[in-house]
């Protein structure tokens, strides 16, 4: 696994140029629909997330606003792509229970 580091202190590129949080799994765009869905602080974040340190959240969220464009656009693909999976999916049993009338 090729890591490539960048000069965000906590902040790695994985193989595919996916920025991560260092020492985790947790990519940042993971962290930033955390504080965008629930209006969550860093603070609260890391409440949330205690595994993390404030400067690992800081250094994810700086990195997502010097790459907001790039960043939003990765968020936006992925939506997309879950949106397009959803839609050829047959619904569940259960589901079916549920379908209005």
């Amino acid at each position: 696994m090729a890591i490539v580091e960048t000069r965000y202190e906590h902040i790695i590129l994985d193989e595919t140029g996916v920025p991560i949080i260092s020492g985790t799994t947790m990519k940042v765009i993971e962290l930033v629909l955390n504080s965008k869905a629930y209006g969550w602080s860093p603070e609260e974040l890391h409440f949330q997330h205690p595994y993390l340190t404030l400067g690992q959240i800081h250094s994810a969220l700086a990195y997502y606003w010097d790459h907001q464009e790039e960043l939003d656009q990765d968020i936006e693909r992925r939506l997309r792509f879950v949106d397009q999976v959803q839609q050829t999916l047959k619904p569940s049993k259960n589901e079916v229970k549920f379908l209005p009338l």
